[in-house]
């Protein structure tokens, strides 16, 4: 009973206290009545209108931020190098010259040249898909999350297979979902470590004929036979890269000697630290 009592006298001194808070707070929601019966409706309505609004906009450009891709694909053909390329920007390592690989070598991490650095950097989601045919739809899936595509080519065996490549590099910059998103493509010569390897501006202007010519004979096929979603270049005009809705850069590295700056530097571009 006599704590009972004592916990009564504690909550009226309480009360008593917070007396006159309540006192204000009733004073300052009157004024505020006032002050707001005095605005014309038009102007409060849109003071209302223009608080809603700057709230969906920051809200918005948070959740932008939040979802923004960190997705690299690298794809290209096999035997082209990707692999490697893949474990040397993760850790550094080309392991051996890892065998060509027909799973999809997937990871998330700070690229590995960053992982001294101090602060706070964005991990890169690192996608390697095979580029045999069969696993076409492995990389249409991955596609519509990527922030960028490194295309490898072979420097070293690169005119036994440009065709190929131009074919494949055709079909990638075609497909509505690159097109749509403007996805930037970085077409990487690998292995230019190699004395007979071709040069970056070399195999630029190659692929640029081999894609000028099936540009030309995939028009003349009927609508109903075409499978791409877009055509590439300007009509009349030989066909450039510079002509794609897409940015379309080249670069040259070495998977096998660690020579990847160019390609670090394309992914920071598109996934910021």
């Amino acid at each position: 009973m006599e704590v009972m009592e004592q916990w009564k006298d504690h909550l009226e001194q309480l009360k008593i206290q917070l007396e006159p808070w309540k006192n204000q707070l009733e004073q300052w929601l009157h004024q505020a009545i006032e002050y707001l019966n005095q605005i014309p409706p038009i102007q409060l309505y849109a003071a209302v209108a223009v608080l809603v609004l700057t709230t969906l906009l920051l809200l918005s450009i948070r959740l932008f931020k939040r979802t923004k891709s960190n997705t690299i694909v690298l794809t290209g053909l096999s035997g082209s190098g990707k692999t490697v390329l893949f474990y040397q920007l993760r850790d550094g390592s080309s392991h051996h010259g890892t065998v060509t690989s027909m799973e999809p070598n997937e990871g998330t991490f700070v690229l590995n040249s960053e992982s001294n650095k101090k602060g706070k950097i964005k991990p890169v989601h690192l996608v390697d898909v095979p580029g045999h045919s069969r696993l076409q739809p492995k990389l249409d899936e991955f596609l519509p999350q990527a922030a960028g595509i490194v295309f490898v080519v072979d420097a070293l065996e690169f005119l036994p297979n440009c065709r190929l490549a131009s074919e494949y590099l055709y079909d990638l910059l075609t497909k509505a979902t690159v097109v749509k998103k403007k996805i930037p493509v970085l077409i990487c010569c690998n292995k230019t470590d190699k004395v007979t390897a071709h040069t970056k501006e070399f195999i630029r202007k190659q692929m640029e004929k081999e894609i000028e010519k099936l540009r030309a004979s995939r028009s003349a096929v009927s609508d109903a036979d075409i499978s791409n979603d877009f055509t590439l270049g300007v009509p009349g005009e030989a066909f450039a890269f510079t002509q794609c809705r897409n940015k379309v850069t080249i670069a040259e590295a070495s998977g096998l000697t660690g020579e990847v700056a160019q390609v670090e530097q394309f992914i920071r571009e598109h996934v910021k630290p």
